[in-house]
């Protein structure tokens, strides 16, 4: 749920960045950090233990206008990619406004990928959530390598809900701001919704 402050007239957004384990989430979120203005930027802070990391940063975007007179600025988060860190997902997960899951593209992470969105599916239902109201956009990550699953099958398996979609090689920083436009474009639009205009 978005944060309003009125006294600094800005509607803080919460965008989760979700999927399997090395599967890019990171290096989104530090493509996106080191290629932001640093004068519209808070400190990239990770919460790391020996297993997990966490990165997480703010931003004020500045061309993608205001919402009834207000910024917006947007706080990025990643959640631990492994199934056994849910209690730090669920965490994580509470308040967003919107999600990015960032499939990985590879023919072995695909059980991974599935099985990661179902967990997505069910922490948000724990939360009352859905993603079938709530904004999302799926990024499918690592296109440039060789043993990728073709698109088609991709999206047949993890879009169901027919959502915007990126094609990435975020280590190259390929796609990486096309979803985060996307994402936060439909947080947008779904703000003004919100609040009727």
């Amino acid at each position: 749920m978005s944060f309003i402050n009125y006294a600094a007239r800005e509607i803080n957004c919460k965008l989760v960045y979700y999927g399997p384990g090395l599967g890019g989430k990171t290096t989104n979120l530090q493509q996106i950090y080191a290629r932001i203005d640093p004068a519209s930027k808070g400190k990239l802070i990770s919460l790391a233990t020996k297993t997990e990391r966490t990165l997480f940063f703010d931003f004020l975007p500045l061309d993608l206008g205001t919402v009834r007179g207000f910024k917006t600025r947007f706080h990025l988060y990643t959640v631990p990619g492994q199934v056994f860190y849910d209690a730090s997902r669920k965490l994580i997960l509470k308040g967003a406004d919107g999600v990015v899951f960032v499939a990985d593209s590879q023919v072995e992470r695909m059980e991974a990928n599935l099985e990661s969105l179902e967990n997505l599916e069910e922490n948000l239902a724990e939360q009352k959530q859905s993603l079938d109201s709530l904004p999302h956009v799926i990024q499918y990550n690592k296109r440039d390598l060789p043993n990728i699953v073709p698109m088609v099958e991709l999206q047949a398996a993890l879009n169901k809900r027919n959502a915007p979609w990126c094609e990435s090689c975020a280590t190259k920083g390929i796609g990486v701001f096309e979803t985060l436009k996307a994402a936060a474009k439909l947080i947008l639009t779904d703000l003004k919704r919100k609040m009727g205009g």
